[in-house]
């Protein structure tokens, strides 16, 4: 299935920061992913980051200041570029162009294009440290905030070009592919995540788990942690505090940034993090194939060929269900989302789901068939049931961004049932 960005208009837009340099691997990235890209460089930007080779990515010119006010146009640049696209990306947002347009200052290209655009800006903020942190920086960056229809991203920490560690650098062009995939995968339009998990606390599990038979080997499964670091990161955009506990992963590194992330490895190991975590969370979502068994002792060194049969033919045990577990300790008004990765036809399907949904105590649980072509582990899309402990929710075959938003949804709407009084008076949402 064609994925959230097919055919969409995006407006890519560099300013003035060494960043620019990574401008041509998100205009790649975004026409890979098949959207419409145009270009747009401030002259700062024409400085480290060649137009010529944007046209080159986008397959359309890259414009600049001087080409505003071309004679041969009959309607002005800033607006028709400003009309044409569904979501203006500024990547890099240098701290001059931040500071043109919490101004309301039309000086160049970008700055009218910023003022014309009735659309959603994503907006990948990039400078050294100090600056960043500079209060003038800071409160031009809360007044773009507040601006109808933009989508912040934060700097990341690390090394920057000027030999300096700290916060500064550019969300990685893979992250901020996805995050414009994220505002696509509502619907037919490009729509702006509402903050309705604004400060809230959600972990999130992810990946498979490995359980070691020996050395060299492990028991695990396929799972590839698609489906909960998108989860996660869509919550990140819809305001999210969110922590990830992950097995073993199998996605773009970068997925992952702007996320507190735990690695673990076994089924222990991540029972531990989640007794640790979980008395301070407004809501969980078990995503990770946890493995069903384990050795009740692995061995310390390879097992030969020859012995591994009969190692292999006892000594196993069951791994405790973790999500049961987390529902027999949980705090008054938590949410739990359960997700159980199941095989055969729907009716039994659902029935599985019901049973299971009863036995481990959770609000919602995520019906997920793993043995239909082009769903779950490893795919791009996935369906099944969503199931509560009143209704079923068809869940129609779906990329897993989309599938993202509908259960944050559906887990925000459990939130606001579980801490409303009982007269319905002062309710408060996730």
């Amino acid at each position: 299935m064609p994925g959230p960005l097919a055919g969409r208009h995006v407006l890519v837009a560099a300013s003035g920061s060494i960043a620019a340099v990574k401008t041509p691997l998100l205009v790649s990235a975004l026409v890979k992913a098949g959207a419409v890209v145009r270009c747009l460089v401030t002259p700062s930007a024409e400085r480290l980051v060649s137009a010529v080779a944007l046209a080159s990515l986008s397959r359309h010119p890259c414009y600049c200041d001087g080409d505003q006010w071309d004679p041969s146009r009959s309607r002005p640049l800033h607006i028709e570029l400003a009309e044409w696209a569904e979501l203006v990306v500024v990547a890099p947002m240098s701290a001059s162009t931040l500071s043109r347009w919490s101004q309301g200052s039309g000086d160049g290209l970008l700055a009218s294009v910023l003022l014309a655009t009735e659309v959603p800006v994503l907006v990948a903020a990039a400078m050294n440290t100090a600056m960043w942190s500079h209060p003038a920086v800071q409160q031009n960056w809360q007044l773009v905030q507040a601006f109808p229809g933009v989508v912040p991203l934060l700097p990341s920490s690390g090394l920057l070009a000027c030999d300096r560690r700290g916060d500064g650098r550019m969300a990685d062009p893979i992250l901020i592919e996805l995050a414009a995939a994220a505002l696509f995968s509502r619907g037919q339009e490009c729509v702006v995540p509402e903050r309705d998990w604004e400060g809230k606390h959600l972990l999130v599990t992810a990946g498979a788990t490995h359980e070691p038979i020996d050395q060299a080997r492990v028991l695990t499964n396929r799972s590839t942690g698609h489906m909960g670091v998108l989860l996660a990161q869509v919550a990140r955009l819809r305001g999210a505090i969110v922590q990830l506990v992950h097995g073993p992963l199998s996605v773009p590194e970068p997925w992952c940034e702007g996320i507190e992330c735990i690695p673990v490895t076994t089924a222990d190991d991540m029972a531990r993090v989640l007794v640790d975590r979980q008395p301070s969370m407004d809501a969980i979502a078990m995503v990770a194939a946890v493995a069903d068994l384990r050795r009740v002792e692995s061995s310390e060194t390879k097992v030969s060929k020859q012995r591994l049969p009969e190692l292999l033919a006892s000594g196993w045990s069951q791994v405790p269900d973790l999500l049961a577990s987390l529902s027999k300790r949980r705090p008054q008004g938590q949410i739990l989302l359960g997700f159980a990765a199941l095989a055969g036809e729907d009716a039994a399907l659902i029935a599985q789901g019901k049973a299971k949904l009863s036995a481990k105590g959770c609000d919602l649980l995520m019906v997920n068939p793993i043995d239909r072509l082009g769903q779950g582990f490893g795919d791009q899309a996935n369906g099944g049931w969503l199931l509560d402990r009143d209704t079923i929710r068809e869940m129609p075959l779906m990329s897993k961004l989309s599938m993202a938003h509908q259960l944050l949804d559906a887990m925000h709407q459990s939130h606001i049932a579980a801490i409303a009084p009982v007269d319905g008076s002062n309710q408060t949402s996730c």
